[in-house]
């Protein structure tokens, strides 16, 4: 750059030092220039706020000192190769290495290097971007991905419960009918009934109208449709979803304590979407006590406030501090299996109802204990369709 009139060159040699620090210091990558002993000559501010180091403790040092070890080992020899030999493995291209914070915590940055011949000598300009905020970006995109297949499985497999359900209630149904009418002909035969049959075919014609009832109730979990309250005895509702949540055998070996306060009065609910918070309260406790020596599930009910308060409590471990945070959040689930979404939809529901789901978290030998608190009287327009 030409020197203006009248200016002295050292003025100008200033300005232009100046000019370069302020853009040093404004860039939003790290940019960091060494010589060729791999001494720190420039550490812009980017720098200091990657690495936790200020420039005046990072500046004539080696550069090791934001390296891990395992690239620190290896620094010095490297430039002494190429200074030797001249073969460059990093100069003039990008790539992704890993570099140490202040704190020891090791990171990854995507790195690009080029040279400048000075009268100094050969100094080396690193541009540093921590590529952390990206890995973050791709891993939740990943697990984004995941959850839309696994919804989509989920969603198949609704549609496939639904058609089996209404398959299997017509058969049911004939079962039913067949059963009535040889109850009638044995009746009607003008000979002595045998009681013995007459009593097999009832025990038969009830557990066929139960797996016709419990069949029912699981597609009415499946539709989707709009909030249908009426006013629900409470003690139903936890007798109903007991039965669903115990469907396969679970629980077999889990005892299940049902206290209610037998006074309950009745509330306007919509008894699917109530029972769809049951079940998905009991099931949790039976995976949580299951395996463990003592394994009990007591399902409590009493009028509190200005409503009705049931709680779900386990004998388990009680839920972890840093789990209760995310706890009611969607796809924050920590097991192998589900979506993590059943605490989520059942707190949803619970407020659209005019109520709370809210949790004890227990420990220190004391299980967990979820609370599902709805009021006595909702007004009907607060409605919400829940999915």
């Amino acid at each position: 750059m030409r020197d203006e009139p009248g200016r002295n060159p050292s003025d100008s040699q200033a300005v232009s030092e100046a000019r370069l620090l302020s853009v040093l210091d404004t860039a939003v990558d790290g940019i960091i220039v060494i010589d060729e002993t791999g001494c720190v000559l420039i550490y812009n501010k980017a720098c200091e706020r990657m690495f936790g180091y200020r420039a005046e403790e990072i500046i004539g040092e080696n550069v090791k000192a934001i390296m891990p070890p395992r690239y620190a080992h290896e620094h010095d020899d490297y430039i002494a190769n190429y200074r030797r030999t001249g073969s460059a493995k990093i100069i003039g291209i990008g790539r992704r290495v890993e570099a140490r914070h202040r704190d020891g915590t090791v990171f990854p940055v995507e790195l690009s290097v080029g040279e400048a011949h000075t009268p100094q000598g050969r100094q080396f300009i690193g541009i540093l971007r921590d590529d952390r905020p990206r890995e973050s970006y791709e891993k939740r995109l990943a697990e984004l991905q995941a959850e839309l297949v696994h919804l989509a499985r989920v969603n198949a497999m609704d549609e496939m419960g639904s058609a089996i359900a209404h398959e299997l209630n017509q058969p049911l149904t004939a079962a039913m009918l067949y059963l009535q009418a040889a109850t009638r002909r044995l009746r009607s035969d003008g000979e002595a009934e045998d009681p013995f049959a007459l009593e097999v075919i009832g025990k038969a014609m009830r557990e066929a109208e139960r797996a016709a009832s419990i069949i029912q109730r699981m597609r009415g979990f499946i539709e989707k449709r709009a909030p249908n309250r009426r006013s629900c005895h409470m003690a139903t509702l936890v007798d109903e979803a007991l039965e669903l949540a115990l469907v396969g055998g679970k629980g077999r070996n889990i005892e299940i304590v049902r206290d209610l306060d037998p006074e309950l009065p009745a509330i306007p609910v919509d008894p699917i979407q109530i029972e769809q918070i049951l079940v998905n309260l009991v099931r949790n406790a039976i995976e949580v006590v299951e395996g463990r020596e003592h394994r009990r599930i007591e399902i409590s009910g009493v009028v509190h406030e200005d409503g009705i308060r049931v709680s779900v409590a386990d004998s388990g471990p009680g839920i972890h501090p840093d789990r209760l945070p995310d706890l009611f959040k969607a796809f924050s689930s920590n097991k192998s299996t589900g979506l993590g979404l059943g605490l989520a939809i059942s707190r949803s529901i619970a407020q659209n109802h005019g109520g709370e789901l809210s949790v004890d978290p227990g420990g220190g030998g004391r299980g967990a204990c979820f609370r599902l608190d709805l009021p006595l009287h909702v007004d009907p327009s607060d409605d919400e369709a829940v999915d």
